[in-house]
C-alpha cells in the first residue's frame, strides 16, 4: 500500500490532501496556505461571503489531520468569550469550603492567625485549576497542532483586532494572575473577512493575505460535481452557466458557491435533470437572499435560462 505524500511537502501535495478532503483549491490559494504552514504565519483570507474561506479551514485541518478550533467573531466580543474566563461556580463552591475549614481551623485562635489562613489560601482562587479556556487560549495549549478558525473577525470590534496582536504576533498571551502562556505548538492560524468594514494595517502587516473570490465556470463545475455526487453533469453545467449570468446583473447579494451548492441539491432532490424557466423560477429563492434581486431577475429569467442553455 503506497503512503500518503506528505501534505506540507510542497503546495501541489497540500492541494492534492484539500481535494482529498474535498476541497477544490485554486493554485494561489494552495501556494499561500502552504507558506503559512511553513513560516508560521497567519493567513488572512479575504473575499465574499459564500467563496468557501471558512470552508477551507475545515478542509485544513482534515488534510493536516489536525483538530479545528474556531473563534466566531461579533460586535461586542471579548476576552472572556474569545480567550479565558474564569469559572466563578466552582470559585464559590471552593470559598465556602475554605470559609468551613478556617472556621473550623481557627476555632479558638487569633483574629492574626486566621488573617494568615485566609492570606495563604488567596493565591488558591486563581490557577489554572479555575480557568476555563476559549478557542484562543485552547488552541494554544492544545497538546496537538491545531487549525486556528478566526472567523468573520470583521465582524469584532476594532479593538479585538488590537488584543489579537500578541497572539499573532508571538503566538503566546499574558494573563495577569497566571503569566503568560506559549503556544505549545504553533497553530496554523487562518482569520476570514468578508470586508464589512476595513481591517486595520496592524493587523494586515502580521498576516499573509489570500483573496477568494467567485470561482471560475470549470472551477465550479468541478466543484459542484464534488460536492454534489450523482448530478446530471448537462444539469450542473447549466446551473454553473446560468449562475454566472446572474452574477453579472447588479444584484444586492449575487450568489455564492454556497448558493450554487444549494441550488444543484435542490433540484437533485427533486429528481431533475433539466433547468427550465419554470423550475428555476420555483427555485429562485435558494440563490438570491433579497426580494428586490429577484424582483429584478425575473423579467429577464426566460431568456436567461435559454441562453445560458445554448452556451453549455
Amino acid at each position: 500500500m503506497t503512503a500518503s505524500p506528505d501534505p506540507i511537502a510542497s503546495p501541489q501535495a497540500l492541494s492534492a490532501a484539500l481535494g482529498a478532503a474535498r476541497y477544490l483549491c485554486d493554485p494561489a490559494t494552495a501556494l499561500s496556505l502552504w507558506l503559512a504552514l511553513r513560516m508560521e504565519r497567519p493567513l488572512m483570507l479575504e473575499g465574499p461571503a459564500g467563496v468557501g474561506k471558512t470552508d477551507l479551514a475545515r478542509a485544513a485541518a482534515q488534510a493536516l489531520g489536525r483538530p479545528l478550533v474556531r473563534l466566531q467573531c461579533y460586535e461586542g466580543l471579548d476576552e472572556a468569550k474569545a480567550l479565558y474566563e474564569w469559572d466563578y461556580a466552582k470559585q464559590m463552591l471552593y470559598t465556602q469550603l475554605l470559609r468551613d475549614a478556617i472556621a473550623a481551623e481557627t476555632h479558638g485562635a487569633s483574629i492574626a492567625g486566621a488573617a494568615e489562613i485566609v492570606a495563604r489560601s488567596e493565591a488558591s482562587f486563581f490557577t489554572e485549576h479555575f480557568l476555563l479556556s476559549r478557542p484562543l487560549l485552547a488552541a494554544l495549549r492544545s497538546d496537538a497542532p491545531v487549525v486556528l478558525l478566526i472567523d468573520e473577525v470583521d465582524r469584532a470590534d476594532p479593538e479585538f483586532e488590537a488584543f489579537l496582536l500578541e497572539i499573532l504576533s508571538e503566538l503566546q498571551v499574558t494573563i495577569p494572575e497566571l503569566g503568560t502562556f506559549r503556544a505549545k505548538h504553533p497553530p496554523l492560524v487562518l482569520l476570514t473577512t468578508n470586508a464589512t468594514r476595513e481591517m486595520t494595517e496592524a493587523l494586515r502587516r502580521r498576516c499573509l493575505h489570500a483573496f477568494l473570490d467567485y470561482p471560475s465556470s470549470s472551477r465550479e463545475l468541478a466543484i459542484l460535481e464534488l460536492v454534489v455526487p450523482g448530478i446530471d453533469h448537462t444539469l450542473a453545467a447549466h446551473l454553473v452557466a446560468f449562475i454566472g449570468e446572474l452574477r453579472k446583473m447588479d444584484l444586492r447579494k449575487a450568489p455564492a458557491v454556497s448558493e450554487t451548492l444549494d441550488w444543484a441539491r435542490a433540484l437533485v432532490l427533486l429528481g431533475k435533470s433539466k433547468l427550465d424557466p419554470d423550475l428555476a423560477r420555483d427555485t429562485l429563492g435558494l440563490l438570491l437572499k433579497h426580494q428586490e434581486d429577484k424582483v429584478s431577475v425575473e423579467p429577464r429569467l426566460d431568456t436567461m435560462v435559454k441562453t445560458t442553455a445554448s452556451s453549455r
